[in-house]
């Protein structure tokens, strides 16, 4: 391999766009005037960095739980922040989710090592953002627009809409719903089966012209294996529920089963994307790994029981990412994203991307997507990215499975052009 083409291969890496298809950004507004009373945004100091994914690294890395409701506390300076940090961060600086924080340090804030002065300076630039800080901080990332899956709303009704392109969370709609706030946003009470279906059509039709995908977070709550069931079937099932019943494990699963397909449902009408979150979880000591292994077999039912319908596999399916290589060759309709995957595991992701493209069809990988609520720490994680993906193709043209023209020809695909045509 040429030194040359490595030098161009960054190059064209570094230049072009991220579409980002994946963050949980809170709006900018919430951001600015809620920091330290928003339960997504607990402070406003650069305790935030480490809100979104690092503070599970830091507790497994033996972070108590006290130090961490200090350290994330609105009522803690800055310095004595560091001093609760200090020690647990030394202890894991080495993980991908550590390293993204590292690296916005360096290039958003100019700072090369985290320490108390540091902090404190980090601290005071946060505390001082203003209006318009998120469409810079992107721009900062190389990253042209965003898709957001809200934890604010069903649906964000953003102040953004170009830049941050929202999803329609259909967890809230399919999985256990609250009647009673489904009731306030939509003016519709769901006491029977056609009233949840009337609640899910509101927003479908509402927001469906608008919304750039559904995104389904049911696998941490059951596994993937939704059946078909008809209306008929959970009709009196559904009433016990929105009058307070009690169900048993095998009616619940019956009626979530019955809601989520009729969400995919409406979601092929709009022609909408269908986003499983799939693979690790996010928090810590809490992850089923027995039912994160079936996810890839689960979901063979749902596939082919919509082949009109595209469905993204989120993350990779890690720590199982080879069976998301098998199923994106084998069906038409599956698509697989690297959002998250480039900080939970950079190696594992390097040599999937490499196992994906001499697999799979290019145009089913989509390259990146931060999944943060808090936007800063996008920026190291687009660049562990840019740095991990130079890396995969270097090795696809070293092995001989590609040529080098090959190779540079897949970054405006991974990176921006698989994302602009399959959510177009």
């Amino acid at each position: 391999m040429k030194h040359g083409f490595r030098r161009a291969l960054d190059r064209r890496i570094q230049r072009t766009l991220f579409v980002d298809v994946h963050e949980h950004l809170v709006e900018e507004k919430t951001r600015l005037q809620m920091a330290g009373e928003h339960v997504e945004v607990p402070c406003d100091d650069a305790a935030l960095l480490f809100w979104d994914y690092a503070c599970d690294d830091l507790a497994v890395a033996g972070m108590p739980a006290d130090a961490r409701d200090l350290f994330f506390s609105p009522n803690c300076e800055p310095a004595a922040k560091w001093d609760v940090i200090a020690p647990y961060w030394a202890r894991c600086r080495n993980t991908g989710v550590l390293q993204a924080v590292r690296a916005t340090c360096e290039i958003l804030f100019d700072e090369t090592e985290l320490d108390a002065g540091s902090f404190c300076r980090i601290s005071e630039t946060i505390a001082s953002s203003r209006p318009g800080f998120y469409a810079d901080i992107l721009e900062t990332a190389g990253i042209e627009s965003c898709h957001v899956n809200s934890l604010e709303a069903i649906f964000c009704e953003t102040e953004y809409p170009e830049l941050l392109r929202q999803d329609i969370c259909i967890s809230w709609l399919s999985h256990r719903p609250d009647i009673a706030d489904l009731a306030g946003q939509t003016g519709i009470v769901a006491h029977d089966l056609q009233g949840m279906h009337d609640v899910i059509d509101w927003f479908f039709d509402r927001f469906g012209p608008h919304a750039v995908a559904v995104k389904s977070l049911g696998a941490y709550s059951r596994r993937l294996d939704y059946a078909p069931v008809s209306a008929e079937a959970v009709t009196s099932l559904f009433r016990r529920y929105a009058q307070g019943g009690a169900l048993s494990p095998d009616d619940d699963k019956l009626l979530q089963d019955h809601l989520m397909h009729y969400c995919v449902q409406r979601a092929a009408e709009y022609r909408l994307p269908v986003k499983i979150h799939c693979g690790y979880h996010a928090g810590h000591d809490l992850m089923p790994l027995d039912r994160v292994r079936l996810n890839a077999a689960d979901l063979g039912p749902l596939l082919m029981a919509y082949p009109e319908v595209r469905f993204v596999l989120m993350h990779m399916g890690y720590p199982y990412q080879e069976e998301y290589i098998a199923l994106a060759k084998h069906f038409t309709n599956v698509y697989v994203d690297l959002s998250f995957a480039w900080i939970l595991s950079p190696l594992a992701t390097t040599r999937f991307v490499g196992e994906f493209l001499t697999a799979a069809p290019a145009v089913k990988l989509l390259a990146f997507g931060g999944d943060y609520r808090i936007i800063e720490p996008v920026v190291g994680h687009a660049r562990l990215a840019r740095t991990c993906l130079a890396r995969a193709l270097c090795h696809t043209v070293e092995s001989g499975l590609f040529r080098e023209d090959e190779a540079l020809n897949l970054i405006e695909p991974l990176m921006r052009d698989n994302a602009l045509t399959l959510f177009s």
